[in-house]
């Protein structure tokens, strides 16, 4: 079977936006979409179906669940004829199903939803607990698309190409990169998707003040961090060579950094931050507080 970019479909709004997302991003990969439903995975929304353990219940479900996955299978290939969409219900539970599902190095692509804002302007996403299993347990990237956030590129018209600063459709992809540990599978998903995207590459680094120092020594330090990440960035940039790179660095928390730097990005790719079965603060944070689609990259 081909690699495929994989979605989790559980007939909520959520899952339609990353189900659109997956098929913009496997018409950049040049692969198939698979959608998934699993189990019982209703986060968002309500199946029918009576008392657990009902024949005609599980029935119900089964049938509901198979017309969700057509729908959105209808919905993927009238926008896109020559996009190949495959679906399937398994009854795994939700989890390990959209692990087993994913292929590797294709994305593995799931929805979020806004639950909370401040004063009408700062939304806080829900990462449902299925949602977070999987980007920890994960060996590819994870993405995690906003629902109802105003997509930040369109679809390029045929036969346009083009980077994106120089008018075509696709907005920056950021990165987050800590120049101490570069996550060498964040960078790569990075430079990958801005070369599909023929888009910049935006890195973003942060940095604290040592205890003690003086603040006058911060445009040092901040020169410091900048050329760390440039050396880091090194042997990415000479791997692609077409992709343009910008490094932007400053004082402070680098998951505050990473979601003000990404507001207008197409994508933002941090890395996992942790072993697996585990999410580093810094992932954490920014899936809970950007609204730019965030892929979760292990390794």
């Amino acid at each position: 079977m081909p690699a495929t970019v994989t979605v989790g479909v559980d007939g909520s709004s959520e899952s339609l936006a990353a189900a659109d997302w997956a098929a913009r991003e496997a018409e950049l990969w040049g692969r198939p979409v698979r959608l998934v439903h699993a189990g019982s995975w209703q986060p968002f929304s309500s199946a029918p179906g009576g008392r657990r353990g009902s024949g005609e219940a599980e029935a119900a479900r089964r049938q509901w669940a198979q017309k969700v996955l057509r729908e959105t299978a209808e919905r993927l290939t009238t926008a896109r004829p020559r996009l190949s969409v495959t679906f399937e219900q398994v009854r795994e539970a939700p989890a390990p199903a959209l692990l087993d599902a994913a292929s590797h190095g294709c994305p593995l692509v799931l929805g979020s939803r806004t639950v909370a804002s401040v004063n009408g302007h700062e939304g806080l996403w829900m990462v449902g607990p299925v949602a977070l299993a999987v980007v920890a347990e994960a060996t590819g990237p994870v993405v995690l698309v906003r629902s109802g956030a105003p997509a930040p590129e369109e679809d390029p018209p045929t036969g346009t190409v083009g980077p994106s600063w120089g008018g075509a459709p696709y907005q920056d992809v950021v990165l987050g990169l800590d120049a101490g540990r570069p996550a060498a599978g964040a960078l790569a998903f990075a430079f990958g998707e801005a070369a599909r995207r023929q888009a910049r590459l935006k890195v973003v680094g942060a940095w604290r003040r040592p205890p003690g120092v003086d603040p006058g020594q911060d445009r040092a330090l901040d020169r410091d961090a900048r050329q760390a990440l440039r050396d880091a960035l090194e042997p990415w940039r000479e791997r692609h060579p077409s992709v343009p790179v910008t490094v932007r660095t400053g004082f402070g928390g680098a998951a505050a950094r990473l979601v003000d730097e990404s507001a207008e990005a197409s994508l933002l790719v941090v890395g996992r931050g942790g072993e697996r079965g585990r999410i580093g603060g810094v992932a954490r944070t920014v899936l809970r507080h950007c609204a730019t689609a965030v892929a979760v990259v292990p390794g």
